[in-house]
């Protein structure tokens, strides 16, 4: 199948969150199952910072906005694995400091700059004279892409077969935007409903997509489940009920070429599921000199890397780290950036104890991948987790994840219980209920099998390190969903006359 995969984010060009991880991974995934791929995204400065190869294509898209026209270019990377990559230029929306927002506030005018790279991703097919059976779109940076098929192009030559997958990454990140933005669709008025684009009152991107999309993808089974009744719907569970039969979750998959400790070049020492104990013993050290944590081998190390918010569970951490910090001995390796009060918190937490506690409040791919390495387990006790790559790293790298049962999390993790230790399912730790008190408690029972029964740790280790949560399994699902779409598609415009 041709694939034309849009996404505001894509590794290693441009890069917030877990979207960028996906959309590297999942289309090369695509392309060594033996279909044609091309992969669309902004030219952001952070894309030109890189010192990647773009080359000009010669072509430039004039695109309607409001009542202007705007000019962008095309540029293309050549990717290794069959995969094309375009990139649109537009200096004056992508040509920024961040991608959607700086100093913590959004673009004032982000849904003009998306509504342009919706539009241009929909035009560049028509330039380019691609071949496109699936428009894959990815959150609500693309929630437009679906309406502007089905209201504009569906009869246009070129699009009259291509079918639209919308997968949703993270329900709460959905495009809202006040009415009078609906002008810089270019779309009729009467598309603004309560049925379609409308949102009490505000226009809703991501809604956009979800109504006219011929099928729904989120990024786990538990977390499609999830977001059709409240509080995980986000005020969308009614639209994701109506859809529900077209509604599937997928989980993601890891890039295994990035993400193996036998071969990854940030490691101290690199091992495998034969010798991690040797290998993670060195690499705990290197860690632990990196962060200025004392060099105890005997200490439980926790990591986490991630965003400092409410949603991965920080008050919950937070509060861990201050009981066990003057208690225990135990360290934490903690990695990420997010909202401010944290940054203070940990800060002082890091400061009141020192040798316990290791704190970067940056963004360090290497520190990520030596955190994987050296922790004994790792932390995510989130509040809802869509689907997490984090934990699938873990378990990896015989880091042990400790989470909380929420999306993707409770797809993935298996608690280690009697029953899953004695038939060999048990892969880490997980709790259900959001309090403190739970997180302290798994936290404790974790360790205390850390030290108190090495061969049952080693044997949760194994079972960890040995699973295969590659894309393969989960690229093959999405192609059996694009075929299954352009089939029913293709049946309907017989039925509709629409092939004569």
């Amino acid at each position: 199948m041709n694939v034309l995969f849009v996404s505001s984010e894509v590794t290693p060009f441009s890069k917030t969150g877990g979207l960028a991880d996906v959309s590297g991974s999942l289309p090369t995934a695509l392309a060594n199952l033996g279909h044609q791929v091309t992969v669309v995204t902004p030219a952001y400065r952070q894309a030109r910072q890189h010192g990647l190869p773009l080359e000009p294509m010669g072509q430039t898209l004039e695109i309607p906005i409001g009542t202007k026209l705007v000019q962008g270019q095309l540029l293309r990377c050549p990717r290794p694995g069959g995969v094309n990559v375009i990139l649109i230029e537009q200096q004056d929306y992508f040509d920024r400091d961040g991608l959607y927002q700086q100093d913590g506030h959004d673009y004032t005018d982000n849904c003009e700059r998306f509504v342009f790279f919706c539009r241009a991703a929909m035009e560049l097919i028509r330039q380019l004279d691609l071949s496109v059976d699936v428009i894959h779109c990815n959150d609500w940076q693309t929630g437009l892409l679906p309406a502007l098929l089905r209201i504009e192009y569906a009869h246009a030559r070129g699009y009259e077969e291509i079918v639209t997958v919308m997968t949703i990454h993270n329900m709460a990140y959905q495009g809202h935007f006040w009415h009078w933005d609906m002008l810089l669709t270019g779309l009729d008025w009467k598309y603004f409903n309560w049925r379609q684009m409308e949102f009490w009152g505000n226009l809703n991107l991501l809604k956009t997509g979800l109504i006219f999309a011929d099928g729904i993808t989120t990024v786990s089974r538990r977390y499609a489940q999830e977001i059709q009744s409240q509080p995980m719907g986000c005020g969308l569970e009614d639209v994701l009920r109506q859809r529900g039969a077209d509604l599937t979750g997928i989980i993601n998959g890891v890039d295994y070429s990035i993400w193996d400790p036998q071969t990854d070049p940030h490691l101290d020492t690199n091992y495998s599921v034969n010798d991690w104990r040797s290998g993670k013993a060195r690499c705990k050290q290197a860690l632990q000199r990196e962060l200025g944590l004392a060099e105890s081998p005997d200490a439980p190390l926790l990591g986490f890397v991630g965003r400092l918010a409410d949603q991965k569970g920080l008050d919950l951490l937070a509060s861990v780290i201050g009981q066990w910090a003057g208690q225990e001995d135990a360290q934490w390796a903690i990695l990420g950036t997010g909202e401010p009060r944290y940054h203070d918190l940990l800060t002082q937490l890091a400061a009141a104890h020192p040798g316990k506690i290791g704190l970067s409040l940056a963004f360090r791919d290497d520190l990520a991948h030596q955190i994987e390495a050296g922790a004994d387990m790792f932390l995510m006790p989130s509040r809802f987790e869509p689907c997490g790559l984090n934990q699938l790293y873990s378990l990896k790298y015989g880091a042990v994840p400790i989470v909380r049962a929420t999306g993707g999390l409770a797809d993935t993790v298996c608690d280690a219980t009697e029953a899953t230790m004695v038939n060999g399912t048990a892969n880490g730790f997980s709790f259900v209920d959001y309090e403190p008190e739970e997180l302290e408690r798994t936290v404790a029972r974790a360790v205390a099998m850390y030290r108190n029964e090495p061969d049952r740790w080693a044997g949760l280790v194994g079972t960890g390190m040995r699973q295969d949560w590659s894309w393969e399994a989960s690229a093959g699902k999405y192609v059996e969903l694009y075929a299954s779409l352009a089939a029913r598609h293709r049946s309907a415009r017989a039925n509709e006359g629409g092939t004569n």
